[in-house]
């Protein structure tokens, strides 16, 4: 959907929120927007590099599984 818009349809938004919210507000809801972008790409980023190190730490795990059995069969044999 939003890669539609284009040239066009960014000016005719950006001229309709001047429109309804003034040139004072404009630059204070822009602000707004960026800092509330920039949080949320901070938390993306924190939530995948949290779920890419709980599964390294089960990849671990069963390794460490996997290298005491093997062993323990070499201690019984």
């Amino acid at each position: 959907m939003l890669q539609n818009i284009g040239i066009p349809g960014l000016i005719i938004i950006l001229v309709i929120a001047l429109i309804i919210f003034g040139p004072s507000k404009l630059p204070e809801m822009g602000r707004a927007f960026g800092t509330t972008l920039k949080e949320f790409k901070k938390s993306t980023q924190d939530l995948m590099s949290d779920d890419k190190e709980d599964k390294e730490d089960k990849v671990d795990k069963e390794q460490q599984a996997a290298s005491s059995e093997q062993k323990e069969k070499q201690s019984t044999n």
